[in-house]
């Protein structure tokens, strides 16, 4: 039942909610074994009503809430509401569900109060796992089918009546490479859901259900019409982009990617059509993951500065057949989730030709990314550790873009440390700096990437994931393009060769050079302030050659 509430009680019941979640997120990252979550914050954490509606939220990884979102409808859907009971969790990793690879697993709780027949709310966390069992350790780049890519399970009660079902857990545990992180972090996200469980039922019992209710009705009721009323505001047409990626990881054969952005009165819509079809190799997009992109995409676009609800994305829809690159379907391989980092920007290019002043070029084009495996000589035991590093930002039509940050998929998720690299890996940074030249010159220059030289101390494999390699960053307004991501192994010696999304053995002593690319440039470079030009030349972000041949300066 609804009943009538100010507006000051909705504020306070929708402070109460974020407060949950954000406890949520502390007790993961105080608790998680792996660095990827509590260092790099490679997770999401979601909170739903009855509906399974997106009430509140505490942002890791930007993708994953929109996926959270299509992973508990399938898991109930899967399962039958009516199937829940008090103390229950369900594991769920399956690709085509869980929009995302099957590393990226979901924990979904029903949260159950006194007196209400059925879970009164649900609560979703997700983190990616370091080691579910996959053929190869670490990160699968050349799988052909999802069977290949660990364990799965399509939404499985890991937890009943709030007792744990220690036989599956075995399952997991021995099917794991790295089964204290894999069981550790587990823990982590089931202390994280049981949180946000006490915390809901609080705010249930201190405000009332009725007022939770509404309060929860006129939240999303706001999003939708503060979503509605940026719709407004916007261009009304259609526009298109095209865009590659390198590879599936079996072929040298580029993929064409596109996408068509169409604006009405009342809707945002985001067609696929065109792009290419299911790909061999593991770079196809399970649908939720698609419809998670386009949700960062409708959500900066429109409401960026508000924590996200179900509300905001009502007038977005989006279109990919089953069997496009963006609409994976079973067995299809999808691990190499880079297609997705690569589409956002793709959407981005398209919506620059409608709101020229909005938009910034391209930022870095892709996320750099690698991992070392190896044994860890100071402890005997097997390792695997990630970073995705930093790139230029594109510059915009009213400044230079930033120097060395996260992929802008990646909202508030960090690199990891060079400290946790080192002490946890056999890499050793000989080099760690800005990378010259490496903006895209412009009127307003793209931000710098990066340079990081590694040398190994130890035998081991190294895998790099980037899957724009083969095409520059685009520029805007006459700008000029940013050389392309870049890794280099065994630099200056006869095995000397370019790396893209590749795995390679090496051994101690040998070297890798890391170089990320820049942001597009903006604006014809001759039209850049001459004192401007001066400060980079002063800063060491271009060089004198830079300067003459991009700039004019003589």
């Amino acid at each position: 039942m609804n009943i009538q509430i100010d507006g000051a009680a909705v504020e306070v019941v929708r402070s109460y909610l974020l407060a949950a979640a954000q406890e949520m997120k502390a007790t993961l990252v105080r608790t998680a074994f792996n660095p990827v979550i509590y260092e790099v914050l490679d997770f999401g954490i979601s909170m739903y009503d009855r509906n399974l509606d997106l009430t509140a939220e505490a942002p890791g990884l930007t993708m994953f809430l929109g996926a959270n979102d299509y992973s508990v409808r399938k898991v109930v859907e899967y399962l039958g509401i009516d199937t829940f009971e008090d103390g229950d969790i369900v594991i769920s990793n399956y690709p085509y569900w869980n929009a995302a690879h099957t590393y990226d697993a979901s924990l979904i709780a029903p949260v159950f109060v006194p007196g209400f027949d059925g879970p009164f709310g649900f609560l979703c966390v997700r983190a990616h796992w370091a080691d579910l069992g996959a053929k190869d350790p670490g990160y699968v780049l050349d799988s052909t089918d999802m069977h290949q890519e660990g364990i799965v399970f399509p939404g499985t009660k890991i937890y009943k009546r709030g007792k744990p079902d220690n036989e599956i857990i075995e399952i997991i545990r021995f099917n794991s490479r790295m089964p204290e992180i894999v069981v550790g972090d587990f823990n982590a996200m089931v202390a994280s859901l049981r949180t946000g469980e006490r915390r809901l039922q609080e705010i249930e019992a201190k405000f009332g259900r009725d007022t939770v209710d509404t309060a929860i009705a006129a939240i999303l009721d706001h999003g939708e019409k503060t979503t509605a009323r940026a719709l407004a505001n916007l261009p009304r047409g259609s526009w298109s982009a095209e865009d590659i990626i390198d590879d599936d990881g079996i072929s040298d054969d580029s993929i064409t990617m596109k996408a068509t952005l169409t604006i009405t009165d009342d809707a945002f819509t985001v067609d696929f059509t065109g792009s290419a079809g299911t790909q061999k190799g593991p770079v196809n997009m399970p649908f939720g993951s698609t419809l998670a992109m386009c949700k960062v995409v409708f959500k900066a676009l429109t409401t960026p500065e508000m924590p996200s609800n179900a509300g905001h994305s009502r007038a977005l829809n989006v279109i990919a057949e089953p069997g496009n690159l963006f609409h994976a379907v079973y067995p299809a391989p999808t691990f190499t989730l880079w297609t997705g980092i690569v589409g956002l920007e793709l959407l981005f290019k398209a919506l620059a030709q409608a709101m020229p002043e909005k938009f910034s070029a391209s930022s870095g084009g892709d996320v750099p990314g690698f991992m070392m495996l190896g044994i860890h000589p100071d402890t005997g035991k097997f390792f695997a550790l990630s970073n995705n590093d930093p790139v230029g930002w594109g510059a915009s039509p009213a400044h230079d873009g930033a120097n060395a940050l996260l992929h802008l998929s990646e909202s508030i998720v960090r690199n990891t440390p060079l400290e946790v690299l080192e002490t946890n890996t056999t890499m050793f940074f000989e080099r760690y700096e800005l990378r010259q030249d490496s903006g895209g010159p412009g009127k307003h220059r793209g931000g710098l990437g990066l340079r990081r030289d590694i040398r190994f101390l130890s035998d081991g494999e190294f895998m790099t994931v980037m899957k724009k390699t083969k095409s520059r960053p685009w520029a805007l307004a006459g700008g000029l393009e940013p050389d392309a991501n870049t890794v280099i192994a065994f630099p200056g010696t006869d095995k000397e060769m370019r790396m893209s999304t590749k795995r390679i053995p090496v051994k101690a002593g040998e070297r890798i050079t890391v170089m990320t690319a820049g942001g597009g440039g903006h604006g014809v470079p001759h039209d850049r302030d001459p004192s401007l030009i001066a400060e980079d030349l002063r800063d060491g972000f271009i060089s004198e050659t830079a300067a003459r041949r991009d700039y004019g300066r003589n």
